[in-house]
């Protein structure tokens, strides 16, 4: 039988202890707590809605409002079985924007990966089982309750970071997709396509002017939101990643353009453009060749200003007035893929060439208009780490410095540095690191005899990156 003490019920050794009789209901006072009866397969609402993401506490249910962007629900560490916790779209906006429920190395439903909700107004309730199964969902208002699917893909060097997957195109290839995943997993993937840089172009003969540097190729990135949150440049600030079906993708890497020759005043008087890079609906346009000052500076040739692309060549001395660097972001898109080359000329104490422009600023102007000048740096580069490691690509070429003793311009990014005059000799301008999309540099002019020739571009790239799993 059982007796009643002060502040507790408790029954004889073997007996059975019933409180209340059938159809009553047993009420705990205000205040009190209960232990050891477990959970009956309910949750307590949590009414207050979850705007960011956090860790869910064992009989918890919780309200998940993704109306600003994607939250992960993480279920708790080391659960017992019988642990509970339910999850509700607040707004009805988890098809935009996911929530996941992070297993927290426990199994999730037999399996290593997550859960998710993605359809508007879904409630799921899950309970951790035992460690084989983990947390299993018990629970849903919508049959469609996913577990996240990604992309896969293959081409170009294939490498990873953690749960990311890395494809680097150096040359042309195909991004051939066979499964695009789910709003849970991926179904998006992140992107920097870099254009080839523009050719340096020549210094003169028979005078001190150097050689303008060519522009970068053209720099175009997504902010890598979609892929691991890694840190882009500042162009790629608020681009959304690109959507992607199951095909083949042809990836077009832009060349680098050829430098000026030497001592020529025919069509290769001035740095060739590089060429365009392009994956699927992102074209990154090739670089601005430098401009070239060939013949003495009473009759110069016509092509002393740089030429336009994604980023525009620097200008050699023309003579008379000033001579207009290349313009930048040609054709125009937005955020803008570059900048304009520098400007050189004439005009009072301004007299050498130009650097080439850069994803990250502009090309130098001219720097002076004695034999000892230097040249003009290129524009800088800009900074992504898409590949896991920290990389500037996409400089401008430096100018070449004048004769006899002008050092040439410095360059960053992969813009070749400007060649340097030393003796009176027309040094080549350097060339530009494939595939950084860098400028070529300018060479240095020459007092008597030849200039040297300008330095090529550096050759494009394109890197593709996901979630893979």
């Amino acid at each position: 039988m059982s007796k009643i003490e002060v502040n507790q019920i408790s029954s004889q050794c073997g007996s059975t202890l019933t409180i209340g009789q059938s159809g009553d209901t047993v009420t705990l006072a205000a205040g009190a707590t209960q232990t050891g009866f477990g959970r009956t397969g309910t949750v307590d609402w949590d009414t207050t809605a979850k705007t960011a993401s956090f860790t869910a506490v064992s009989g918890n249910g919780y309200f998940v409002n993704t109306t600003s962007g994607p939250i992960t629900v993480t279920l708790p560490a080391t659960p017992s079985a019988g642990d509970i916790v339910a999850v509700a779209d607040y707004a009805g906006t988890a098809a935009t924007n996911a929530i996941t429920l992070a297993r927290n190395g426990s199994n999730f439903e037999g399996g290593t990966g997550n859960g998710g909700i993605s359809t508007n107004r879904q409630t799921a309730t899950v309970v951790y089982v035992d460690a084989t199964q983990g947390w299993v969902v018990v629970n849903s208002n919508d049959a469609s309750f996913q577990l996240p699917t990604f992309i896969s893909a293959t081409g170009g060097t294939e490498t990873t970071c953690g749960n990311y997957k890395i494809h680097t195109f150096t040359g042309p290839g195909t991004f051939c997709v066979s499964s695009v995943g789910n709003p849970c997993g991926s179904t998006t993937v992140d992107y920097m396509v870099v254009a080839g840089g523009g050719g340096g172009g020549a210094g003169s003969s028979g005078s001190i002017y150097g050689g303008g540097g060519g522009g970068a190729g053209g720099f175009r990135e997504s902010s890598g939101a979609a892929s691991g949150c890694y840190t882009a440049s500042p162009l790629g600030a608020g681009v959304s990643a690109l959507p992607v079906s199951i095909q083949g993708y042809p990836i077009t890497v832009g060349g680098g353009g050829a430098g000026s020759a030497a001592n020529s005043c025919g069509t290769t008087n001035r740095g060739a453009n590089g060429n365009n890079s392009i994956f699927s609906t992102i074209t990154s346009t090739a670089g601005g060749g430098g401009g070239s000052r060939i013949t003495g500076a009473s009759s110069p040739c016509t092509n002393a200003t740089g030429n336009s692309g994604g980023s525009g060549g620097g200008s050699s001395e023309g003579g008379d007035g000033w001579t207009d660097g290349g313009a930048g972001n040609t054709p125009p898109v937005n955020p803008p893929q570059g900048n304009p080359g520098g400007d050189g000329g004439n005009p009072g104490a301004v007299l050498n060439a130009s650097g080439g422009g850069g994803a990250g600023g502009d090309g130098q102007d001219g720097q002076g208009n004695t034999p000892s000048s230097p040249g003009a740096s290129g524009g800088t580069g800009a900074t992504s780490s898409i590949n896991a490691t920290p990389t500037q690509r996409a400089g401008g070429g430096g100018s070449g410095g004048s004769a006899p003793s002008g050092s040439g311009g410095t360059a960053t990014g992969g813009g070749g540095a400007g060649g340097t005059a030393a003796g009176g000799a027309g040094v080549p301008g350097c060339a530009a690191t494939a595939n950084t999309g860098g400028g070529g540099g300018g060479s240095s002019g020459r007092t008597c005899g030849s200039g040297g020739t300008g330095g090529n571009g550096g050759s494009g790239v394109v890197i593709i990156r996901y979630r893979y799993q």
